[in-house]
């Protein structure tokens, strides 16, 4: 037995076969497929994701249509997730993604600043040690020093997220503890989420 439901636009629709999404590219945004890689562009702006061999991915128009033929459990995991990853990818060459950061010292008053020539966060007198701490940051984001914050934009959600990344570890407290040595560099809010 078959049954056919009517979705509303942008709902996934599934049947007892097949997956099937219809993903509206916005006006100034292009995508194509070139040697199995989706291209996603606006004016200098590009992002590029590998396609996946279990999924049929195509352009038709101002529309990229994501598909399964089969819907077992690994497709509907992959599914969703390339579906994720196209969204923030038209998300981030539309809006942009920002992460940010508080500088916590506790014990020692660190100095941090962006050295945009090496592209590094550096850090002085973290626990009062003597060495800067330089943390290499990805090409492509801005980041934006301000008393004790740091603002990490990107139009690429990976970039931005791993720049961030970067940064709290670099800063993270070792062989002390840390009930008592909370000094860092924490992420306080990413796209979506707010941390207290």
């Amino acid at each position: 037995m078959h049954i056919c439901i009517k979705m509303e636009e942008g709902k996934t629709k599934t049947n007892k076969n097949r997956l099937y999404e219809e993903i509206e590219i916005p006006e100034g945004i292009i995508a194509s497929i070139e040697d199995d890689i989706l291209i996603i562009k606006k004016e200098d702006k590009e992002l590029k994701r590998k396609l996946i061999s279990l999924l049929d991915i195509k352009v038709e128009g101002n529309k990229v249509l994501l598909s399964a033929k089969r819907p077992r459990k690994i497709e509907r995991k992959l599914f969703g997730t390339f579906k994720a990853h196209i969204n923030n990818m038209i998300k981030g060459l539309t809006e942009g993604f920002t992460y940010n950061l508080t500088i916590a010292n506790v014990h020692f008053p660190m100095n941090v600043s962006f050295d945009k020539g090496n592209n590094e966060i550096v850090v002085k007198n973290f626990l009062g040690e003597k060495k800067d701490r330089r943390i290499k940051l990805l090409e492509g984001v801005d980041v934006k020093v301000d008393k004790d914050t740091i603002e990490i934009k990107s139009y690429d959600i990976e970039k931005a997220g791993d720049s961030a990344t970067r940064i709290e570890k670099g800063t993270k407290v070792r062989n002390k503890d840390r009930r008592i040595y909370q000094d860092g560099i924490f992420i306080t809010e990413k796209p979506g989420r707010v941390y207290l």
